[in-house]
């Protein structure tokens, strides 16, 4: 399934400087792998090194939320947007 994949500023350095780029997947883990398979280096920043989705990265398909559905297992239909969000700090 096709989907569009919207790339906050710090990861753009990763896909040319594109803020919204297409990729390719059933599910999110899917999309992810062939994110990095397009983009190298993306996946690293928002998966840990078990594989899991980073406890500071949100990532949403459409307008769901990954952690309360299936995470990396949720389903991404033809023509969903994917939206990865890096969580911010401050004070």
């Amino acid at each position: 399934m096709s989907v569009t994949v919207r790339i906050p500023t710090i990861l753009r350095t990763y896909t040319g400087g594109r803020a919204e780029v297409g990729a390719e997947g059933a599910t999110l883990g899917d999309v992810i792998a062939d994110l990095e398979k397009n983009h190298t280096g993306i996946a690293a920043r928002v998966l840990d090194d078990q594989g899991r989705l980073r406890r500071f990265v949100n990532v949403y398909v459409n307008d769901d939320d990954v952690r309360f559905e299936q995470g990396l297992q949720t389903a991404t239909p033809h023509g969903a947007g994917v939206s990865i969000i890096p969580a911010v700090a401050g004070g």
